[in-house]
């Protein structure tokens, strides 16, 4: 450089000035890049806990926030693709999964086995890696349900805590948590950017939610687009029933899964379910975030539900389909009256519902004293049960204090269909919705929801979602004995089919692994 810096000043040399120019800004990429290489440490994995036969690196640097990312490739049109080519770029490859290629189970459970394995032989950068260990999981809700499922019933020594990237259409979950409703940016700098809010994000417990479904098995079905029983990812068959449940006999099917923002039934379930079908039919027409959100407002005023009294029979009212009981913290099953006219129910466990709306908003003083109701924490172990008349009860959302028809708060609910007028109706969990057939005899569809434990999200300072154990909460006080009893209930009721998902097998401590030199 003060070479060139002499021969500018002496002959007035343009080609040496354009040379110190080029120089001069090759510097500042190079330090740059450098600072980057500095910073993208703090994520990375190395090669020898992902892929067996790896020689390990001779200077090992503990990562303060190593993370596994899983990517929905299909998930926002062509962005789903771009950022996983992104993420490869700037992380250790084999620790950013494409969904469509690769379990998440199974990536889990390989990972984990390989950690204890080099924890048992002394491997001080495993066991902090497994400390430390984050998760970025990129798609919609469902794909955010996904993993969620995987982590509670792999039951891992150290379970990770997630952060999602937004590439659905709704986006609930991640706008609860604080990352976001729109689509991301795919270029390095974003990526980088988001992956330090994931390494100073705080953690967070939320409540899960068992759903068992059983039903006998359908003989003949529709030819919609999507098939009767083409149920959700979250949703998994289980052939074994409770010896004690009265539809222990043949011919039933039994399904389980979780969520962990929402169930709904009617109304909404429906819009979606058409939305779904018409993706399914013609999926060139929907890679886009904001022709899609177009698309399921103009599915919900085709199908009438602006005037559903007068262009819906009363068949499809859920007073008219269901009888719902639920059950508070220790007590007993109630009958819950719905009003007649309520046509859409959603079970709520996050405050983020219908692209980022809180159906249940914050009760006044004199409804939390009269009713009995609390704001909705997330992890209370109590649900919110809202109901909507019809598309403009729903926009009431819109207004500052806005909510549905609060109906109830429980730990469990359960739904019992018999027959009746509707042939059908339509379900849905996390943004995954399913036509659901109803007895045609005199047969019975149970849908039981129940509160399953506790897992651990990631949270930024824009976070909606609130902790019964924040200081101003006034339940706080009262929320480990509440904790206590739910335990205790659970083990007294604990039966096969409720004590996982169904979405992994439990991950086990490998055979040969030391587990006095490990602990």
């Amino acid at each position: 450089m003060e070479f060139l810096n002499r021969i500018s000043v002496r002959s007035g040399n343009r080609l040496a000035s354009h040379i110190h120019s080029f120089l001069a800004k090759s510097c500042d990429v190079m330090v740059g890049d450098m600072k980057s290489e500095d910073k993208l440490r703090d994520f990375y994995i190395p090669n020898y806990m992902l892929v067996s036969g790896t020689d390990m690196p001779k200077f090992k640097i503990v990562p303060s926030c190593p993370v596994m990312v899983f990517v929905n490739a299909k998930s926002g049109g062509q962005i789903g693709g771009e950022l996983l080519l992104t993420y490869r770029s700037l992380l250790n490859e084999n620790q950013v999964i494409d969904l469509g290629k690769k379990a998440p189970d199974k990536v889990l459970h390989t990972l984990y086995v390989t950690l204890e394995t080099l924890k048992s032989s002394g491997d001080v950068l495993a066991a902090e890696i497994q400390k430390r260990l984050r998760i970025i999981v990129a798609g919609g809700d469902g794909t955010v349900g996904w993993l969620l499922s995987v982590v509670s019933d792999l039951k891992l020594p150290h379970p990770p805590p997630i952060a999602p990237v937004p590439l659905g259409t709704g986006n609930n979950i991640h706008f609860a948590f604080g990352w976001g409703k729109k689509n991301p940016f795919t270029d390095h700098q974003s990526v980088l950017t988001f992956l330090n809010q994931v390494k100073t994000a705080k953690e967070m417990n939320i409540d899960s939610w068992h759903i068992i479904m059983r039903m006998r098995s359908p003989t003949k079905g529709s030819c919609d687009p999507i098939a009767p029983l083409e149920l959700p990812h979250s949703l998994h068959a289980f052939h074994r029933v409770s010896q004690t449940e009265t539809l222990n006999m043949e011919g039933y099917q039994t399904f389980r899964g979780g969520f962990w923002n929402y169930f709904s039934m009617g109304m909404d379930a429906q819009i979606s379910y058409d939305f779904h079908a018409q993706r399914k039919l013609h999926a060139e027409k929907f890679k886009n975030q904001l022709v899609n959100q177009g698309t399921y407002l103009k599915l919900g005023c085709t199908q009438g539900w602006f005037c559903a009294s007068l262009s819906h029979p009363s068949s499809r009212n859920i007073a008219h389909q269901t009888k719902i009981k639920i059950m508070k913290r220790q007590g007993q099953w109630e009958d819950l009256l719905i009003p007649r006219s309520i046509r859409s129910i959603v079970c709520l466990n996050l405050p983020s519902f219908s692209g980022g709306l809180d159906p249940w908003g914050k009760p006044n003083t004199k409804k939390v004293q009269y009713r009995d109701l609390t704001p909705p924490y997330v992890d209370d172990g109590l649900i919110e049960i809202v109901g909507f008349r019809d598309a403009w009860h729903g926009l009431i959302l819109l207004a500052p204090k806005g909510h549905g028809t609060r109906l109830a708060q429980a730990n469990r609910i359960r739904f019992e269909f018999c027959k009746g007028a509707a042939e059908h109706t339509f379900m849905r969990i996390d943004g995954e919705p399913w036509k659901q057939p109803l007895p045609a005899d005199d047969d019975t569809v149970v849908v039981e929801i129940s509160h399953f434990g506790q897992v651990n999200m990631l949270a930024t300072p824009l976070n909606r979602s609130k902790s019964v154990n924040e200081p101003m909460s006034p339940v706080s006080s009262h929320n480990e004995d509440d904790d206590s009893n739910d335990e205790e209930y659970e083990d007294a009721e604990d039966t096969e089919e409720r004590r996982k998902f169904g979405a992994s097998d439990t991950f086990k401590i490998p055979h040969g692994v030391d587990i006095a030199r490990r602990s």
